[in-house]
């Protein structure tokens, strides 16, 4: 009788050093290396150790597969622990936080590997690297809005700094931006072709993270962003979501209108908070406090029914069609948006800005 023996599952991130380089590899291929909690806890660990190590000058970021670096937080399990009145999906998003903001002020070169599918929480570990490399395969996008959320993970902070309105364009559609319009928009530094990754990975074990790069980076194909900024930065003028519609809606640009559609069909008190929350990012001085401002956000988010709502239209059930409460734009109300941007009953998330410290 033959006896089979199961193998050992690989690990949800592979940590290896190789030369000079800590190697990270998010390795869940099949969800497109979807962030868990123990995930965040590995990549923090690695980072401790790696911090102190004279031996690591570099960190490298990447994700397993073909399909993407990482398609965001597991939605899924979001989803699982709202239903049932959980609280470990704050707990994840404390330490996912938390690991967001050490990420920023890393004081070794940390470098993403920004290919193929790049979004929400994968924004968060890639976004504020010192060294963000993306490919013609990059698709950058943080598309909370189509589940009833917010832009988290210093999502607000990147956005909210990018040229002219194009990040409250990119955070209110969820849009997805290629290697050109990422690196327009500040979400990314230099593009490199898919297939030279492995080289320029081999290199950064050998080289400085500069040299590494520059030896691998080329100008980007074009973007689209580059063309519609005109239209981009008169209609999210607007002072509300509303009036950014109706201007979409009254610019007489076919895209302009179609974006105006997309936006009707986001949730409507994830818009208007999400709006304010990248509009307010520039009176902030530190990736800190706009993190702390966030992890409001995703608790208000969180006890609301549309977070729910929305991951059973788009991911679990897939119909496509969310019913969003309240359902329109004007059904909400200035306290409706506020209790999201207060304090929640588990506390806030009290990052500060350590002194001396680079911003994010």
């Amino acid at each position: 009788m033959s006896v089979t023996t199961a193998l050992p599952a690989e690990p949800d991130v592979l940590v290896r050093t190789e030369g000079r380089a800590g190697i990270l590899t998010l390795n869940r291929p099949r969800a497109i290396n979807a962030l868990t909690h123990a995930m965040v806890r590995r990549i923090d660990e690695a980072l401790t150790v790696w911090e102190d190590d004279p031996a690591v000058t570099t960190v490298v970021i990447q994700g397993a597969g073909e399909r993407g670096m990482c398609a965001g937080g597991d939605i899924r399990a979001i989803h699982a622990d709202a239903r049932a009145g959980g609280t470990a999906t704050i707990g994840f998003w404390r330490d996912e936080y938390r690991l967001n903001a050490r990420i920023a002020r890393y004081p070794k070169p940390y470098v993403a590997l920004m290919d193929g599918i790049v979004m929400g929480g994968g924004v968060g570990v890639s976004g504020h690297g010192s060294v963000r490399v993306v490919t013609e395969r990059s698709r950058i996008a943080m598309p909370e809005t189509g589940i009833g959320f917010v832009p988290d993970v210093g999502g607000t902070w990147l956005l909210g700094r990018a040229p002219g309105r194009l990040g409250i364009h990119l955070a209110l559609t969820g849009a997805q931006a290629g290697a050109a319009d990422a690196i327009l928009a500040g979400l990314a530094d230099h593009y490199v072709p898919s297939a030279d990754l492995p080289a320029l990975t081999a290199a950064l074990t050998r080289l400085p993270a500069a040299e590494a790069v520059a030896r691998f980076a080329r100008p980007a194909p074009p973007g689209a962003l580059a063309g519609r900024r005109e239209w981009i930065d008169d209609c999210y003028a607007g002072a509300t979501v509303e009036d950014i519609v109706q201007r979409l809606t009254d610019s007489g640009i076919p895209e302009a209108k179609e974006t105006a559609t997309v936006l009707l069909g986001r949730a409507p008190t994830a818009l208007k908070a999400a709006l304010t929350a990248v509009r307010g990012v520039r009176h902030l001085d530190s990736l800190e406090a706009a993190l702390n401002i966030e992890f409001r956000l995703s608790c208000g988010a969180f006890a609301s029914p549309d977070l729910v709502e929305g991951i059973r239209a788009q991911v679990v059930d897939k119909d496509r069609e969310p019913r969003w409460r309240p359902p329109t734009l004007g059904g909400v109300a200035d306290e409706d948006v506020a209790r999201w941007f207060a304090a929640p009953d588990t506390g806030d998330l009290g990052l500060s800005a350590p002194d001396g410290g680079r911003e994010g």
